[in-house]
Parts: structure tokens; C-alpha cells; sequence
């Protein structure tokens, strides 16, 4: 059984369809990304695997034991969250709290998990600062460790280097590939062609309304839709 399996769903907001018909599915140790025009319904459908939105019609079925609230989650920042007064620990530990339920306080192997994952990202001589005070590529760091503290198999990340500089965004792209390699799967938003074609092992390309392409990246690249986009050598859509 797939990890994620999304069928026939046609996704929109305020009585607005932007996505219809969509089947893709993620297997384990995948590396999906999610590319397409603005407003194409990529965030929509991010949103809506993680329940926050619902569907408007189709299903999304995950493998069993694995729920909506156990999948790591990094959206795009919001210039109050760039802004946020707490520590880079306090932030990662935060990614904790859907463990908590209703418990008002973080276990010992909580806080273990934040600061193996603060490892894991390279910033623990950085873990008692305010995540204020950071460089765009240091929050972006804190925040992927906050997302792994959630994480049980699968990483949702949307636009994950938006606002980096080159040598932030390439070490975020090699960090979330070594996360993949060590057997979490991915899906990610992005408006880089070049760089999905890179990393990804399967592509999805929302065209259109009701158009679109889902399948392995060899599968994209030789498609008309990918020998539109990834074949002219322009890196955005």
C-alpha cells in the first residue's frame, strides 16, 4: 500500500474550483514535486492532504497507522513568523505538540527529538538563539528541524528555499535529499523546474484545470508537458 494515495480529487476554496481530477500516489522513500503555474492549486492540495482544507470531491488515503497530524509540515514563512521571539529550541521543540494531545508538557524523549533533529540540521551552536536574530537559511534550518519533530514517514515542504540566496538554497536542496536517502519521503512545492528535475523522483505538473501530469521524472522529462517546461532551459514557472 502506498504511504499517500490521492484519487479523483478535485480541490478549490470559497466556491472556487482550481484543481479537478487529480490521482497521484507516494511510496515510501519518494520524492515528489509538485510544480505549476500560480494558482494552480499546488497549496491547495498541500493543505488539504494535511486536512486543513477539505476536498471537494475524491479521496486521500494514507497507509494505515499513519495520520494527517504525524506528517511533517514546513509552509512558507509570513513576515510575522520571520519575526517570532523564541528560541531556535523553543521552535523546534514546538513541532512536538501534536504528540502532546492534551499533555501541557514536552517528555524526555520530546526534547531528546528536537535536539537530534537541531543536530541533524547543523544548527545545535545556534539552539539558545532567538530565531529572530537568524539568516533566512538559519530559519529555514530551525523550522525543517521543527517539521521532523511532527514528521513520522513524510515531509510536506512549501517553497522550501523562497528568499534564500544560492548557497542557502543549494545546502536546503542537499539537507532535504539527505533526508529523503535516509528514508523519509517528500513532497515538495516548487517553482524551479531545473532543480525538481534534480532532485525529485517523480514529478507532479498541474497544467490546468482539469490537466496534468503525474509519473517518474525520466517519464516527465520525455512527456510533452516536461518537454515544455524542463526542455526550453527556463528554471521558473
Amino acid at each position: 500500500m502506498a504511504q499517500l494515495a490521492c484519487r479523483d480529487l478535485t480541490l478549490g476554496y470559497d466556491g472556487k474550483t482550481v484543481a479537478s481530477e487529480i490521482s497521484f500516489t507516494v511510496e515510501e522513500m519518494d520524492y515528489l514535486c509538485i510544480v505549476g503555474e500560480n494558482g494552480s492549486g499546488k497549496s491547495t492540495l498541500m493543505k488539504t492532504i494535511l486536512g486543513l482544507m477539505p476536498p471537494i470531491s475524491g479521496r486521500i488515503s494514507m497507509e494505515e497507522g499513519l495520520t494527517q497530524n504525524e506528517i511533517g509540515y514546513l509552509p512558507q514563512q509570513t513576515t510575522i513568523q520571520k519575526d517570532f521571539p523564541a528560541s531556535v529550541k523553543e521552535v523546534v521543540l514546538s513541532g512536538c505538540l501534536s504528540r502532546c494531545g492534551l499533555r501541557p508538557y514536552y517528555t524526555a524523549a520530546e526534547k531528546q527529538m528536537a535536539e537530534d533533529n537541531i543536530e541533524k540540521m547543523g544548527i545545535t551552536a545556534i539552539a539558545k538563539r532567538c530565531y529572530r536574530e537568524l539568516s533566512g537559511g538559519q530559519q529555514q534550518r530551525a523550522l525543517l528541524a521543527r517539521a521532523l519533530c511532527a514528521a513520522r514517514k513524510i515531509l510536506l515542504l512549501d517553497e522550501p528555499v523562497a528568499g534564500l540566496d544560492p548557497i542557502a538554497t543549494s545546502e536546503m536542496y542537499d539537507l532535504i535529499a539527505q533526508l529523503n536517502n535516509s528514508g523519509i519521503s517528500i513532497i515538495m512545492i516548487s517553482h524551479d523546474i531545473s532543480a525538481a528535475v534534480k532532485y525529485a523522483s517523480h514529478i507532479l505538473h498541474i497544467a490546468g484545470l482539469s490537466n496534468y501530469f503525474f509519473g517518474a521524472k525520466e517519464d516527465y522529462l520525455q512527456s510533452d508537458t516536461g518537454r515544455l517546461y524542463a526542455g526550453l532551459g527556463g528554471e521558473r514557472v
